[in-house]
Formats: C-alpha cells, sequence, structure tokens
C-alpha cells in the first residue's frame, strides 16, 4: 500500500512538475519565489523539508548500507523526486 502511494505521488507530481516546465520554462518554476514575499516563504520551507529529509536519508542509507550521494545529488537536482524515489527503492526494514 504505502509503494503504491509513493507511485501515485511520482505520477501526479511528475504530471504537475511536466505541466509547470512547460507553461513557464525551467527557468520560470525558479522565478516565481522572487516574485512575492508569500513565494519566498513558500520556497524556504520547501529547502527546510528537503533538508530535514536529506538528513533522514543519509542516517537511513548509512543504516541500511547504502550509497548516499545519488540521492543527494538527484535531491539536489530535481527536488522531491529524488527522496520520492529512494523510498520507492527502499527495502522495507523486516519483522521479526
Amino acid at each position: 500500500m504505502q509503494r503504491l502511494l509513493i507511485v501515485v505521488t511520482l505520477i501526479l507530481f511528475g504530471a504537475l512538475s511536466i505541466e509547470a516546465v512547460i507553461a513557464h520554462g525551467f527557468i520560470g518554476i525558479f522565478m516565481s519565489p522572487l516574485q512575492s514575499l508569500a513565494s519566498t516563504q513558500i520556497f524556504c520551507d520547501l529547502l527546510i523539508s528537503l533538508t530535514l529529509v536529506l538528513i533522514w536519508m543519509w542516517h537511513d542509507a548509512k543504516a541500511n548500507g547504502r550509497n548516499i550521494w545519488p540521492w543527494i545529488i538527484a535531491t539536489l537536482a530535481v527536488g522531491s523526486f529524488g527522496p520520492l524515489i529512494y523510498l520507492l527503492t527502499r527495502k522495507s526494514a523486516k519483522v521479526d
């Protein structure tokens, strides 16, 4: 069920992202945070959230013997897609 939710999120967020890039261009999606204080606040909130997710991924990858660097690069390059794909490819913890 969790993987299905992640896949649905990836599909919907991917469609939204593609539509935004088509409508505003790749550079254009980064210009809106500079247009108002409210947009800047939302952008800063995203940066804080992704930083916290990166810290969690770092600890989780270390605990599970995964290489964190591809996920850090993916998160910095494509935002939330990195952590979503990390979660999708993460092996579930075994329950004894």
